[in-house]
């Protein structure tokens, strides 16, 4: 009997991604337009250098850029930037389709709804506020509240606990094959991978479930629960 679902933020409940590529895209037009002399396909090269090296959610991105290319922070084209990039980002952090509804039914059928993702605490709150869904999940677990990143068990251990389930009694819901589904099998969780949001052209994913589309986990629980 499933009685949680577990899902992964980033490109499971929205397209994180696009959201980011755009982002950074206005934020670097806009310090281009504010004085910054590169070109946009150059500022998004070291801008990606950045990320490759101190990972997608680091926080002081655009002050070490600036940093490395002027040998300081000019605070008027930093500011432009993050004006730019905030504005970018609300306007993009969009569910995928038939998220919004497909969690209303599962909270219908008495589903408890867990978020289990590998970002910090405040950037993984921010996006949920804007989605307005933290008032949708009942329980979140990120990076910052284990200090683990999945595929550990121990962040899937801990999400099971605030949850108050057994693994055989929830579902995991993730893009990402080495993470959530390797983490989430190898404590017993029952898996879907998100394929409509895998970035990475994943072959193979090993999980129990696919979904095309977010809906199709509607059906996942009603045929587990059947």
């Amino acid at each position: 009997m499933i009685k949680a679902v577990i899902f992964d933020l980033d490109n499971t409940l929205v397209d994180f991604m696009k959201m980011k590529r755009l982002s950074i895209e206005a934020a670097l037009t806009a310090m281009i337009d504010a004085g910054l002399q590169l070109s946009l396909a150059e500022a998004s090269a070291e801008i990606d250098k950045i990320y490759k090296e101190q990972g997608i959610e680091y926080q002081q991105v655009f002050d070490l850029f600036l940093t490395q290319q002027l040998g300081m922070i000019n605070h008027k084209i930093l500011s432009s930037g993050i004006v730019a990039y905030r504005k970018a980002r609300e306007a993009n952090l969009i569910p995928y389709p038939h998220v919004y509804s497909s969690l209303n039914q599962l909270v219908k059928m008495g589903i408890k709804l867990g978020i289990l993702s590998d970002a910090p605490s405040k950037e993984a709150w921010l996006r949920l506020a804007y989605l307005n869904f933290h008032h949708i999940f009942d329980e979140v677990v990120t990076f910052d509240d284990t200090g683990e990143r999945k595929p550990s068990p121990v962040p899937f251990m801990a999400i099971l606990r605030k949850l108050g389930v057994e693994p055989a009694e929830a579902v995991m819901v993730g893009d990402w094959a080495e993470r959530d589904i390797v983490g989430a099998s190898n404590v017993g969780i029952k898996t879907a991978f998100a394929k409509y949001g895998d970035t990475f052209n994943t072959p193979f994913h090993n999980a129990d479930y696919e979904l095309n589309d977010f809906s199709e986990i509607l059906e996942i629980i009603k045929k587990e629960n059947s």
